[in-house]
């Protein structure tokens, strides 16, 4: 959790970051927000809700992994906002600059880069390898040893 949300907040202008529905399930009881775990499905093991945001214990469950994140204003306006000049410490206007009207969009790209090597870190520190063909084999023998637990009799 914590180096998701680290990457997440090292986005210039990111205030909060949440996995999950993390703040408003702060205001409910853990019957209310735990995912419950069942037998069965096509991998053995199935959830019906993913209120963890897909991090449980800082590792995946194995679904959607859910981040939110809260962004401030573009700091530019086009009413402006009282300062003072520097200078001569008289108040002044703040002076309007053309920029961008919203930066949430690139934000969501820049998001998405940032956490990227987070996730492929822990995969990396789970199955290890130095090559695309030895991470997928290690992944897949992964998976099989996670089937082969959960489907034993």
């Amino acid at each position: 959790d914590s180096e998701l949300a680290a990457a997440i907040m090292s986005i210039q202008a990111i205030k909060g970051v949440e996995i999950g529905p993390a703040f408003d399930n702060a205001r409910k009881p853990g019957s209310q927000v735990h995912d419950e775990l069942f037998a069965g499905g096509e991998q053995g093991l199935r959830r019906e809700t993913n209120r963890a945001g897909g991090i449980e214990g800082s590792m995946s469950s194995g679904q959607p992994i859910h981040i939110r994140a809260a962004m401030k204003p573009i700091s530019s306006l086009v009413s402006p906002l009282r300062s003072f000049d520097l200078a001569t410490l008289e108040a002044i206007q703040s002076r309007f600059e053309r920029s961008d009207t919203c930066a949430v969009p690139a934000a969501g790209i820049v998001a998405e880069a940032v956490v990227a090597p987070v996730i492929a870190n822990a995969l990396l520190e789970k199955i290890g390898g130095d090559h695309m063909a030895e991470i997928s084999e290690r992944l897949e023998a992964y998976r099989e040893a996670l089937r082969m637990r959960i489907t034993r009799p």
